[in-house]
């Protein structure tokens, strides 16, 4: 599949994604409770991958400004359907990839990719422009699944399988060590590596790097 199968893809599975319940809720609030910690009132920020934008939502309300994006229209249709009948200051939804925002927003205090970075195709590149955005000291945060850590099956036989009939999109395989070891040869310093999930539920490592 490419990149633009990738946004079809989601774009099927939109109203299917906003109706479905969160699989670990205790973890999610964990996550967004840390966050919080980590923005101010005055921040600006990134959020890539930002599906129907409920992160973002919970978010925004505590910074100056939070632009949040996708590569599928059809998710970020359902986002400004949720902020219209609750707008929030300046949250703003669009249509984009990492590589078209970054040549329109080059500074922001903090760049957000929750169960993202597993889906890009070019994990080192999507870093380095993310590096880029950011302001010297700015701050990536990410909560993505390490695919590797989960059950064998799921990364050396049922996604290849799914991709092959279109029944999946890109997915990348990688553990919580190797993730940590590219963002930082990204040019990024780690300063934490938690674990929000509850029991069973700990493949996605919560990861906060600094810019260098």
């Amino acid at each position: 599949m490419t990149a633009a199968a990738d946004a079809r893809f989601w774009n099927r599975m939109a109203r299917r994604y906003a109706r479905a319940k969160l699989s670990d809720p205790e973890g999610y609030e964990r996550t967004l409770e840390r966050v919080r910690k980590l923005l101010t009132p005055e921040s600006s920020v990134l959020e890539l991958g930002c599906g129907t934008g409920s992160t973002a939502l919970r978010l925004a309300g505590g910074v100056a400004r939070y632009l949040a994006t996708d590569i599928s229209d059809g998710m970020i249709a359902i986002a400004e359907e949720k902020l219209a009948a609750d707008p929030i200051r300046g949250l703003t939804f669009r249509v984009a990839t990492a590589e078209e925002v970054a040549t329109e927003d080059p500074v922001f205090d903090a760049v957000l990719g929750f169960n993202y970075l597993h889906m890009v195709r070019d994990t080192e590149g999507t870093l380095a422009r993310i590096r880029d955005m950011l302001k010297p000291g700015g701050l990536f945060v990410t909560k993505t699944p390490c695919v590797r850590e989960m059950n064998p099956l799921v990364g050396r036989a049922l996604l290849p399988v799914l991709r092959a009939v279109r029944l999946a999109p890109h997915v990348a395989v990688f553990g919580a060590e190797e993730l940590a070891e590219r963002i930082g040869q990204a040019g990024f310093e780690i300063a934490a590596i938690e674990r929000h999930g509850a029991k069973g539920r700990e493949f996605r490592p919560f990861i906060v790097a600094r810019k260098e």
